[in-house]
């Protein structure tokens, strides 16, 4: 870069002869390529910030934040980026220097529907800013106190990937450290920026966890979901901020996105999260809804996610659920109350029913159905059966009656009450349209027999009457047989 463009930018002669002198070239383009290979490492920060770089590159990001220098302001950003990375010096130097109001300056100085130069500048001052945040409170108050809630709010409607990574790392890392900082991140101008970030990650996704730890935070660890999922609304979308984003006639893929998410997070933390009970019924709220909205006739061509936000809701909220039956109790010490709590709750509110109902509505496993043709015996009706609307619908449905069932008596006695034996043991089986079913009902199986001699009792009964074939009983150690001294069949141990 020539003298004369410099001097039209405005950058102090100083400062130029300064970075010049100090990488020893001769254009700013390759003293920032020298000085940024230099900043890497800790012992090139520190001989780097010995010599007042520092400075000089906060003066020059501020000359130029209103230029339409991008390519200078980028390179002087990601420059000033790793000379803030873990470098105590640098980072307190830019608080008492007002960097983050220069920063914050080149974010606002920018259109927010720029080109790709544009958000590659806005990506760099983020990555500055999330640097400077690692460094403490202090540092954190001193970003937040800036950018919250505007800027925060400005950028995360920004629909692109490489804005929402960084800019999620900040307001986590901020909101973290400080309680007084979280509970503003969830009144409603801080959980308006959660939405719109989620809003984002539905669209373009993205890279790192830590959206997915604010998520966990506010969603899981504290009670702000119902409110969150609402603001990702079609009505709450449509009225705040004009997206006009995929959704259906009940719920929006911001919605889907978000549950899918909290899905991830509960099975890669399900030993660590303990799902509240207000949480559970919220998400059964929403899977009672679901099922009104699923159109059961039209067979699902693929796992989730599949595209519809009605399906993809139905199905992410079942998995939470199942999820949710599935905490071990064992983990941490005195939840067994909490957890049993859970379930017991779900089922009080007829859970329990609508599951078995949807097994009995839906057409039988493909291997069943396969046998009853061949045995010409498969009935002919002017009801069509209702089908999987994503694969592994069913499986999905049986893991949840396992997981409830998992040591729990009156779980077992209330299937049996229900009729529910014979449905549960049709599963143990293959089945094209749900991977793994036959493993999980195998488990359902398991647990709706164990320790509970009248379930043995009415399988024993079923097997030898011919009313139902389950050879996968003897996998988990069972055969039927008739009691010589009562005459009635019985399931024993064949192990």
């Amino acid at each position: 870069m020539d003298t004369t463009l410099c001097r039209e930018l405005n950058i102090p002669e100083d400062v130029l002869q300064l970075i010049l002198r100090t990488s020893k070239s001769s254009t700013l383009t390759e003293s920032f390529q020298t000085l940024t290979v230099t900043s890497r490492s800790d012992e090139g920060r520190s001989d780097l910030a010995s010599k007042g770089i520092f400075r000089a590159v906060l003066q020059l990001v501020q000359s130029v934040a209103s230029q339409p220098a991008h390519h200078l302001l980028l390179l002087s950003l990601r420059l000033l980026r790793n000379l803030c990375a873990g470098e105590e010096a640098n980072q307190n130097m830019f608080i008492e220097l007002n960097g983050v109001d220069v920063v914050s300056g080149v974010i606002n100085s920018l259109e927010f529907d720029c080109d790709d130069s544009g958000y590659g500048v806005i990506r760099a001052a983020l990555q500055v800013l999330a640097n400077i945040s690692l460094a403490g409170e202090k540092h954190q108050c001193a970003i937040w106190d800036r950018l919250f809630p505007d800027v925060f709010l400005k950028i995360a409607r920004i629909r692109r990937r490489e804005t929402c990574d960084p800019l999620s790392m900040i307001i986590y890392t901020c909101s973290d450290g400080s309680s007084e900082l979280f509970a503003e991140l969830c009144t409603n101008p801080g959980l308006a920026i959660i939405a719109e970030i989620a809003r984002t990650a539905s669209e373009v996704g993205f890279g790192e966890d830590w959206l997915k730890l604010l998520i966990s935070r506010i969603c899981l660890e504290e009670s702000y979901f119902p409110v969150l999922f609402d603001m990702l609304s079609e009505n709450f979308a449509s009225e705040n901020s004009g997206d006009a984003e995929s959704r259906d006639s009940h719920f929006t893929s911001s919605q889907a996105y978000l549950l899918r998410m909290i899905s991830e997070i509960l099975n890669e933390r399900l030993k660590e999260i303990r799902v509240s009970t207000d949480f559970a019924l919220y998400i059964l709220g929403i899977f009672e809804t679901a099922v009104k909205a699923v159109d059961f006739h039209t067979r699902g061509q693929s796992g989730l996610p599949t595209g519809s936000s009605s399906v993809d809701v139905f199905g992410y909220s079942l998995i939470i659920l199942r999820d949710t039956c599935a905490q071990d109790s064992s983990v941490v010490a005195d939840s067994k109350t909490q957890v049993d709590e859970v379930v017991n709750t779900l089922i009080s509110k007829g859970f329990l029913d609508l599951l078995l109902s949807l097994l009995r509505e839906l057409e039988l496993p493909s291997s069943i159905r396969r046998t009853m043709r061949q045995d010409g015996g498969e009935t002919v009706t002017n009801e069509l059966p209702r089908v999987c609307p994503y694969k592994g619908f069913r499986r999905d449905v049986v893991a949840v009656i396992g997981n409830c069932l998992y040591r729990r008596k009156h779980v077992q006695d209330e299937i049996r009450q229900k009729n529910g034996v014979i449905i549960l043991l049709q599963q143990c089986v293959l089945d094209e349209d749900n991977p793994f079913l036959r493993e999980w009902g195998i488990w359902c199986a398991k647990n709706l027999l164990e320790g509970n001699a009248e379930n043995e009792q009415v399988v024993a009964g079923l097997e030898m009457q011919g009313a139902v074939d389950v050879p996968q009983l003897a996998e988990i150690g069972l055969r039927a047989e008739v009691d010589p001294n009562t005459g009635r069949a019985r399931l024993v141990n064949i192990t």
